[in-house]
């Protein structure tokens, strides 16, 4: 694919950053992929859904690769018992490591970890953070639910250009795809249309003005 993984424009040094529509529409096109997947006759769990998995195209659009892992799914919210467990640590839903039990909802956990990937640029694990910090889902799932917290998670290199109500959506909807119980997590159906209707939201005036006034104090200080 022409642009290469989501992974390598998140982490790689120099990579160009991605603006906050650019990361929307990603991830919009990644959950109609997992949501394909999900509502076909036979449902099919991916079982290893990272942000090395999501494959753009010139225009950033999202196709989901490596199905080496997937497998047909059990129908009415059943679980798959695997004997062996596989995927990659950080994404995999816990359920499925703690018992080899995987339902298409284990899926949904490994998005809400890509979606907090993407709102701060940061691995899912990274062991040269300093400690606390090294795992990003026990770091930031208690600072998620506060907005005024959630603005030292958001990805630096966004420099405020994002609308804070869809961020603070977003976060939320994260929470919601990490529950530890499956049965309580959204379906991918239920992510997409939450994702969509943030992607409605568009930055407020004042913040731009916010923005650009943060943007004129930096230049007049060099």
């Amino acid at each position: 694919m022409q642009k290469g993984s989501l992974e390598n424009h998140l982490f790689r040094k120099g990579a160009e950053t991605l603006s906050w529509d650019t990361r929307l529409k990603i991830v919009i096109g990644a959950a109609r992929g997992l949501a394909f997947l999900h509502t076909t006759e036979k449902q099919v769990i991916y079982r290893d859904f990272k942000a090395a998995n999501i494959l753009l195209d010139g225009d950033y659009n999202a196709k989901l690769s490596d199905f080496g892992l997937a497998k047909l799914g059990p129908a009415n919210g059943n679980s798959h018992v695997t004997t062996g467990v596989v995927g990659t640590y950080g994404y995999a839903a816990p359920e499925y490591m703690a018992s080899g039990h995987l339902y298409v909802k284990s899926d949904v956990y490994g998005f809400g970890v890509v979606l907090l990937e993407i709102l701060t640029g940061l691995r899912v694990l990274d062991l040269n953070r300093p400690n606390g910090e090294q795992n990003l889902v026990d770091w930031a799932e208690p600072l998620l639910p506060d907005k005024k917290k959630l603005r030292k998670l958001m990805d630096p290199r966004l420099e405020g250009k994002y609308p804070t109500k869809a961020a603070f959506e977003i976060a939320q909807l994260v929470l919601q795809c990490l529950e530890p119980d499956p049965k309580t997590r959204p379906s991918i159906e239920q992510v997409l249309e939450s994702l969509e209707k943030i992607n409605t939201i568009k930055k407020k005036p004042r913040e731009c003005n916010a923005t650009h006034n943060v943007r004129l104090s930096t230049l007049r200080k060099l």
